[in-house]
């Protein structure tokens, strides 16, 4: 496969945000494929017309050890694509501590691999009501806006609760590479290429682009565009990476503008499982269920336990008799925080990558069993590890979701007939409207 062309080549620390890079690379005509682990140069070549190549990853719930292992040969892979930039992908939550995800451990990794005196890091993305302004980090949640460490989700995450907005002080916890602010004003600045390229001359760990408007994003990508060497570049952050790039690219010719998605049109039933303990998801399969949907509660206990092999046939039996009904079903771990077992799941470690595989497994009978055409799998953590027991190779952009972006319908590839050609949609727990599943279910756009 000749890569001379290739614009970006991209690990995701989980499944849905490396979804979410596709979506918005594909939704503005650059043509994106994510494999599930490092491709065979026959199933790469399958994707030769690919301008940018994703691997998806679950870094954002791993250990640093586990990093070094497995992460470092990874980005290896993905630097001997020689793509323009390399991009190690967050969470636009910026989910990590220096325990589990860290993402300054990443970052390490990224530099020494390809031998650079700094990382840029962009995380602000509003397109997803994500922003930074001189350094700190606000999310949107319900329609308000949160400083992150006062966000009603991210600071009591079950996993990586998040108690300093400032991400330069957050990194602190993880990396002692320093972290340095290209912030609004500099980047704004009438003599911003000067005030920016005195800020990287010395640098030697992270600058930090701020974004909290379109403006700025033009800004930081022209920034980030102008900078890269050209013979390949590590940079960090969530999508508003893609996003600032976009532009960038697109006065450069380099890429056509966005590109349209003719509908998939509705299906008749589909299959949901979800390990998310997110209030939005619940919200979402509460609508759901008092709009047609099955739900079925899972005793997460009890798929771990000793007879672990009779509850899955058992949430399997359950999943089936309401799809052999005409109902599309909900097959959920926790509804919502008052649900979360978190602290009884982690008493055994890998017991939360196992729950998700378990949920993968239950996924695939389903669909094997009742020839499902279309499913999703809900929560980010969770769906790293589930569509792995789908024998899924690779995915494509089928429909974004403009309404929602990071949460498109996808298109599997791989070699099992049974889910070779499934459309699958991979939602983070904070992800989506209300009514996510139903429009789902009706491949419709909002």
């Amino acid at each position: 496969m000749t890569t001379h062309d290739l614009l970006l080549s991209y690990y995701g620390d989980d499944l849905t945000g490396s979804t979410d890079v596709m979506e918005a690379l594909a939704s503005n005509g650059v043509e994106t494929v994510l494999f599930m682990n490092i491709p065979d140069e026959g199933l790469l070549h399958r994707f030769s017309h690919c301008r940018a190549i994703g691997l998806a990853g679950t870094s954002r719930s791993q250990a640093p050890d586990w990093m070094d292992e497995h992460l470092t040969p990874a980005l290896a892979w993905l630097k001997s694509l020689n793509a323009a930039i390399c991009h190690y992908k967050v969470c636009s939550t910026f989910d990590s501590s220096p325990q589990i995800g860290s993402i300054g451990k990443a970052v390490e990794i990224g530099k020494r691999l390809f031998d650079q005196a700094y990382v840029p890091l962009i995380v602000g993305a509003p397109q997803l009501k994500r922003y930074t302004a001189f350094g700190h980090l606000f999310a949107a949640y319900q329609g308000e806006v949160y400083r992150i460490d006062r966000h009603p989700v991210m600071n009591r995450h079950p996993v990586t609760p998040i108690a300093e907005a400032d991400l330069r002080l957050h990194l602190k916890g993880q990396t002692e590479l320093e972290a340095r602010l290209a912030d609004l004003s500099m980047l704004a600045a009438t003599d911003a290429d000067d005030r920016i390229d005195a800020l990287c001359k010395s640098a030697d760990g992270i600058i930090l682009f701020d974004v909290d408007s379109a403006e700025s994003q033009v800004n930081a990508g022209r920034q980030l565009w102008r900078r890269n060497p050209g013979n390949g570049w590590f940079v960090c952050g969530s999508s508003g990476v893609e996003y600032a790039l976009l532009t960038a690219w697109s006065q450069a010719g380099l890429t056509q503008g966005r590109r349209t998605f003719p509908l998939p049109g509705k299906v008749d039933r589909i299959a949901i499982v979800s390990g998310s303990v997110s209030p939005t998801t619940e919200r979402q399969i509460r609508h759901a269920t008092e709009n047609g949907f099955a739900g079925i509660d899972l005793e997460p206990m009890e798929l771990l336990g000793e007879n672990g092999n009779a509850a899955v046939e058992r949430a399997v039996a359950a999943g089936i008799e309401c799809l052999q009904q005409g109902s599309s079903v909900i097959l959920n771990t926790a509804l919502g925080p008052s649900a979360d077992r978190g602290s009884d799941i982690d008493r055994t470690a890998g017991s939360r990558h196992r729950l998700g595989r378990l949920l993968g497994k239950i996924l695939r009978r389903l669909v094997e069993e009742q020839h499902l055409k279309r499913v999703v799998i809900a929560g980010g953590d969770t769906s790293s590890h589930a569509l792995r027991e789908l024998n899924v190779e690779a995915l494509t952009t089928l429909l974004p979701l403009p309404q929602t972006p990071g949460s498109p319908l996808c298109t599997a590839h791989g070699t099992h007939a049974a889910t070779n050609g499934l459309q699958i949609a991979l939602k983070g727990g904070q992800v989506g409207s209300d009514g996510y599943f139903s429009q789902i279910r009706d491949g419709v756009q909002a």
